[in-house]
């Protein structure tokens, strides 16, 4: 494991950045780039 980081994220905080339909990390209030969802609703359509 590498050096201590400065400030640790809470679980809470953490799990707030895991998208709300399909569980994946993503960035904070920016479109999932997994399912293409943003606030429970479909933006853009994701080919599988």
């Amino acid at each position: 494991m590498s050096i201590c980081p400065k400030n640790k994220s809470s679980k809470a905080r953490r799990d707030k950045r895991k998208c709300s339909k399909c569980g994946e990390l993503m960035m904070p209030h920016r479109v999932c780039k997994a399912c293409g969802s943003y606030n429970k609703k479909e933006i853009i359509s994701v080919a599988e």
